[in-house]
This record gives C-alpha cells, structure tokens and sequence, in this order.
C-alpha cells in the first residue's frame, strides 16, 4: 500500500462530518503529526492543537467513535498497513510519506482547516497529492467526453465559465506558494482593536462573510458595508476606539466612493489591508497592502471565487496570530450546541 493510499483512508476517518473549526484544527493536527498520532493520548493531541481535551473526545464522538481510544485504535489500524515502511515503530505511517507540505512553519501546529487548499511547498494544508504536485491545471479538466472527444473542446459556455473560475482560483493558489507577505497582513489584521472590514456594493457579500466568521475569533469586528456620509465617520470611530488597520474587499464595479473611504482611513492613520480583483492603481496608492485575487467575467454577473478564498485564508492565519483564538472557538461551539443552534447531521 503506497503512501497516498494511507494518506487516502486516514481522510476517509473524517469524511462525511460536518467539522466545526474546532474540530477541524484536531483533525489536521492528526494528519500533520501522522507518524505520532496512533500513539498519542488525548492530552497531547490538545497540546499539539491549541485545543482542550473535552474538545479532543468531543472529536473522536462527532467520528462516531465511542471516544477517543477507539479513535486512537482505528488509527493504528490505518497505520498498521504501513509497518515498517519508514523503518519506524509498528503500525507508524512515514510523515514524509503522509504530507505533502509541512506548514507554514509558526503559529501553533494543527492550526490549518481540512476544507482549505495548499500549495504543496510551505503551504496551509495537506496536499492530498503528494509533495510532487505540480499545481493546478488552471486550463479545467482535460478528461473525455461520452462522445470521446476532449471535454475541454466540447464544454459550453458555463462549463468555459467555471473553468476559467478555476483559474482564477490557481493564481491564489500561485500567491500562496510565499505565503509570507499573506501572513504578515493577517498578523496585522489580528493585531488591530476594533477590527474594521470594509466592502460596498457588489464586495459587501465578502465582507460580511469574513466580518462574520472573524467575530468568533478577533473580540471586535466592525463591519462597514454601507456607504454615504456616515462611513468616514464610522471609520474615524474605530481609529479613535483604538484600531490599527482596517480590511477592505474591492471588486468591481469599484464605487467612487470607496476611494473617499479608504483616504479616510489612510488620514486616520490605519494601515490598509485590500484584497482586490486587480492591481487598480488608484487603490494600490490608498493600501499599505494590496492582495489581488481575480474576479470571473465569463457570466452576466462576476463570479468571486478567488477572493472569497483568499479572505478565509487570512482568516486560518489570524487563527495563528490571536491570542486566545481557540478559546474562543471552543466557547461559542459549548454556547452553539447548549442552544441547539445548528443541525448537526452527516454531509451526504
């Protein structure tokens, strides 16, 4: 069994799971420390993932597993078909073997999600491909068609459109391969009290998502997706209420105003983080830090495949870079099931 087909039945164990974050962070922790895992307790699964031990067993439960020792006995029997392979312990699987990339190498171990893409040198995940992944095949899928011609050739218009979405999402893939000035963006994010996250018009849906999920990790997130006078004034309260830099999301088609408002921000002394569908000019004079992720063109409407991404990717780094993140994390997940909030169930 090769070691693609170990790296294949460990991610079998999670499959079909709803992950919370929490859990997710468990989850890789496992991967990334696949030679160790069949071996550690459940106390020093907590260590190595930043989590408590409750939320180690809580995991092991959401798998199905009475707790975590059934947990730990499944995954010697996934390791046990790779014995002696690394000339390591019984039932030890090789790490070098089992990922394809390490990580980014600070922040806590374990810190990345399962639903999140890495390039395969230094990235934010797994690479269920292998550290030889060339990358993306930004062109779409060559595979044949019933017919037996290329699919490529034969896709209609909305397949050339989700292909060319693909694409978009290879150059942040390509982005990722440093992933330093990304993380030092995050860390800059991370660090400002309030936390204002701009986006007007078409970039209010990206702002909202990210203001949204960044609540359950940063204390103070500000969302500003509203334009007209009171938006300078809003910036202006956040700079006096202490924050340090603000994010914006821009795609097109970019209002006028959006200009004003990141020159308030930039006279209000924030540091200005944008991700942006381009390198446009006017806004890579107003932002300490412009990170492009394209927009798809192929439909009436833009598609923002590639922004959104890169949104949550400074999200799984601001993970890493706040202080008390998981606790955090782990608090509104005790709060959510204690309210029933969600509808926990396995994804078909």
């Amino acid at each position: 069994m090769t070691g693609d087909d170990v790296r294949a039945r460990m991610l079998r164990l999670f499959e079909g799971r709803r992950l919370t974050p929490v859990q997710r962070r468990i989850a890789h922790c496992l991967v990334q420390h696949a030679a160790d895992a069949p071996f550690l307790s459940s106390v020093e699964v907590a260590e190595l993932a930043g989590v408590s031990q409750p939320s180690v067993t809580r995991f092991a439960t959401a798998l199905g597993f009475e707790g975590y020792p059934e947990l730990r006995r499944r995954l010697r029997q996934v390791g046990l078909h790779e014995a002696g392979t690394d000339g390591g312990r019984p039932g030890e699987i090789g790490l070098g073997a089992f990922m394809g990339a390490a990580g980014l190498g600070h922040g806590q171990p374990g810190a990345a999600g399962l639903g999140d893409a890495r390039p395969s040198r230094g990235g934010l995940l797994p690479d269920l491909a292998g550290p030889d992944l060339a990358g993306p095949d930004l062109a779409g899928p060559d595979v044949a068609g019933p017919d037996g011609r290329s699919r490529r050739h034969a896709a209609n218009e909305l397949q050339r459109a989700v292909e060319a979405e693909i694409a978009n999402l290879g150059q942040v893939w390509a982005l990722l391969a440093d992933p330093a000035p990304v993380a030092e963006a995050a860390r800059t994010l991370a660090a400002s009290r309030p936390l204002p996250v701009l986006g007007l018009r078409a970039a209010a849906a990206e702002a909202a998502a990210f203001a949204y999920f960044a609540a359950k990790i940063h204390p103070d997130v500000r969302l500003l997706d509203e334009g007209g006078s009171l938006l300078a004034d809003r910036i202006e309260q956040a700079a006096a209420a202490g924050a340090g830099a603000l994010l914006c999301f821009a795609l097109p088609r970019h209002p006028s105003e959006l200009l004003d408002a990141l020159a308030a921000a930039r006279a209000a002394g924030l540091s200005v983080v944008t991700v942006a569908a381009g390198a446009l000019t006017a806004l890579a004079e107003l932002s300490d830090v412009l990170l492009t992720a394209p927009v798809g063109t192929r439909l009436v409407f833009d598609t923002a495949c590639a922004p959104m991404v890169l949104g949550r990717v400074l999200l799984e780094l601001m993970c890493d870079a706040l202080p008390g993140a998981q606790a955090r994390l782990e608090a509104f997940e005790l709060s959510a099931a204690s309210r029933g909030l969600f509808i926990d169930q396995p994804v078909d």
